[in-house]
């Protein structure tokens, strides 16, 4: 199959978004379309015009938030250990998937041991502070109130 062979599903809804088949002023001026086109002007002006534009182009609405997160996720992808874009080359993608992992477990192992450190220093100040209060009442003054 050639690169300019269409299915009968691309033709009649001109997919002229992407450059194909010239039939962008037909549209597709379904009832989902019109009404989501009318809200979007009631509700938020521009988000009227982004819709009148792709139903211009021959999208059906339901398209239209499938099409945006993919447009977004492809602008700002996000890992957890941060961004990045995927290459065509899949060996390169998973060699790159497997450091932002390792990276990830390197952080997760310094916030266990920066929390057992936290909790080290907090038994040992404790300590500390429970000797001095046992040298305190060892050593305590006897009681002022014999004095009066």
């Amino acid at each position: 199959m050639s690169s300019t062979d269409y299915s009968a599903a691309d033709r009649s809804r001109g997919y002229c978004f992407n450059g194909h088949m010239g039939s962008c002023g037909r549209g597709h001026w379904s009832g989902a379309n019109i009404v989501a086109m009318v809200l979007g002007f009631i509700l938020f002006p521009p988000l009227g015009f982004i819709v009148l534009l792709w139903t211009i182009l021959g999208h059906p609405i339901q398209e239209l938030p499938g099409w945006v997160r993919d447009k977004w996720n492809q602008m700002f992808r996000k890992n957890n250990a941060g961004t990045y874009k995927d290459s065509e080359n899949i060996v390169f993608n998973e060699y790159q998937q497997t450091q932002y992992d390792r990276i990830r477990e390197i952080k997760e192992e310094i916030k266990k041991r920066t929390e057992a450190f936290r909790s080290f220093r907090f038994d040992a100040k404790r300590r500390k502070d429970q000797e001095e209060f046992d040298e305190f009442m060892a050593n305590k003054p006897a009681d002022n109130n014999d004095a009066h």
